[in-house]
């Protein structure tokens, strides 16, 4: 019984539990894999990034025009000797370096190049260190050398040599004229670090066209393996068009999506793109995340089932092994064996088998209490209860008073009047019963005198002749006494 129990009701939680898990992981893989929403938040982490990358520029750019309008940048680079100048170059250098340190604006990426150029784009002085001056930098670099001639700042991303996120902004003369320039420099791999981390935090890199394809020339620290392989393979058109009509793109490859960004204001767009890549769910594995939580409730399900079932499987077998044992026991002989069993379910069949054994073996059930007075269980109605208390009086009779009849008193009670007899008999009866603390409002004489007159008629047939009762109170007992005629 136990395992019958156990084993349903652990189907029942198991079959739940796999409904539940293909139900959760459907529903996570619908919401999660939403192509058109991971396509947007990949084009808008991408964009996010671009225009920081655009923003730190501008930012780099009006912080210098401060120490390019200030006279001791314009003094260094108009000492009298190349050597004075050098020198000149490389302190204001190094404090331009200082001050970068303790601005809030480059806590996380300070510049580690800095230097002065003149109208030439050659190298004045560089911090730290002596070297590189007087080499051209402005052979690959467009955007300073606009800068020189037009006096506007400007920024951009070098990664023919060094791969900086540069910044430049002129330093003219008393006259007004472009005299040379501020150049700072910031490690592309740290930019887009810092960038990643304050955006979408998804793997950066930056990409220029190399040859028929392109090059990745910078990476944040968070990046996928996957990534540079995207780019040089599956992307590679939508780079293409992304430079062209100067956009930005999103394409899938296997479980990632690559968006794509140009950065417009470094040289038109035309040279680097940054790149970005999420995964094409936003959930990575919807099954490891529906099945834990779902094999956990399952298996607390199951210990549960199986407490339950065998407190159940004990409360039902108990009973049932206690009449199975009696029962063999009154096969083997035992013919006095009953049931008592206090259960709410199997309690009733126990006492429904004491009364089939006992009408079975012919014993007379006693259905009365310590006082002698007769059970009556709580739902039976009135008449009946009635009914077997008269039954219970008139063996009584029988067994104990059968033989001692006055002939005086059965020739007075078969002269007496019948409807005198019946009401006379009914009021020493409820008398009787009073006294001894019995209750009797619900003996009608009605009932009363009908139920005599059965028993009178019984009562003949037994003796061959006419009967009526007479009321005995002895020993807190009611009895009625059956009297020939």
């Amino acid at each position: 019984m136990r395992t019958k129990i156990i084993a349903v009701n652990a189907l029942i939680v198991a079959v739940m539990g796999l409904l539940s898990f293909l139900l959760v992981k459907s529903s996570l893989g619908a919401a999660a894999g939403n192509k058109d929403q991971v396509a947007a938040s990949a084009q808008g982490s991408v964009n996010g990034a671009a225009g920081w990358v655009e923003l730190d520029g501008l930012r780099a750019e009006r912080w210098l025009a401060s120490f390019a309008n200030d006279a001791a940048t314009l003094d260094a680079i108009s000492k009298a000797t190349p050597a004075a100048r050098s020198d000149a170059a490389t302190k204001r250098c190094d404090d331009i370096v200082t001050q970068a340190k303790n601005a809030p604006f480059f806590e996380h990426d300070v510049p580690t190049f800095v230097a002065l150029v003149d109208t030439s784009a050659k190298i004045v002085g560089r911090n730290s260190s002596n070297m590189n001056r007087g080499d051209d930098i402005g052979a690959g670099h467009a955007g300073l050398r606009a800068t020189l001639t037009t006096g506007q700042s400007g920024s951009d991303v070098w990664f023919e040599h060094d791969r900086y996120l540069a910044s430049y902004v002129g330093v003219r003369d008393d006259q007004g004229k472009v005299a040379g320039a501020i150049v700072i420099g910031r490690p592309l791999d740290d930019t887009l670090s810092r960038i990643s981390q304050e955006t979408a935090g998804h793997p950066l890199v930056l990409v220029v066209p190399k040859g028929d394809g392109f090059e990745v020339v910078a990476h944040s620290a968070q990046t996928a393996p996957q990534l540079d392989d995207s780019v040089n393979k599956a992307a590679k058109d939508t780079l293409k068009n992304a430079l062209l009509h100067e956009q930005a793109d999103v394409v899938r490859d296997g479980d990632f999506v690559v968006a794509v960004s140009p950065l417009p204001s470094f040289e038109g767009g035309k040279r680097a793109l940054l790149a970005a890549v999420a995964p094409a769910s936003f959930i990575q594995d919807p099954t490891g995340i529906a099945l834990v939580p779902i094999v956990g409730a399952v298996a607390i399900g199951l210990v549960l089932v199986i407490v339950a079932g065998w407190l159940l499987g004990n409360y039902i077998t108990r009973p049932i092994d206690m009449l199975e044992e009696g029962l063999l026991a009154i096969l083997n002989g035992q013919a006095d064996k009953r049931f008592e069993l206090d259960h709410a379910e199997l309690g009733g069949l126990a006492f429904r088998i004491d009364q089939l054994l006992n009408q079975l073996m012919g014993v007379e059930e006693d259905t009365t209490d310590e006082e002698g007075r007769v059970s009556r269980a709580p739902s039976a109605g009135a008449a009946a209860t009635f009914t077997d208390s008269l039954e219970v009086d008139d063996k009584r009779m029988q067994q104990s008073a059968e033989g001692t009849i006055d002939p005086d008193v059965a020739r007075r009670l078969a002269l007496e009047p019948k409807a005198q007899y019946y009401t006379r008999i009914y009021r020493e009866y409820i008398t009787a019963k009073k006294a001894i603390g019995e209750a009797t409002d619900h003996i009608s004489e009605q009932a009363f005198a009908a139920r005599i007159q059965s028993m009178e008629h019984d009562a003949s047939q037994k003796y061959g002749r006419p009967v009526r009762y007479q009321v005995h109170a002895r020993n807190k007992e009611v009895v009625l006494l059956a009297v020939p005629l």
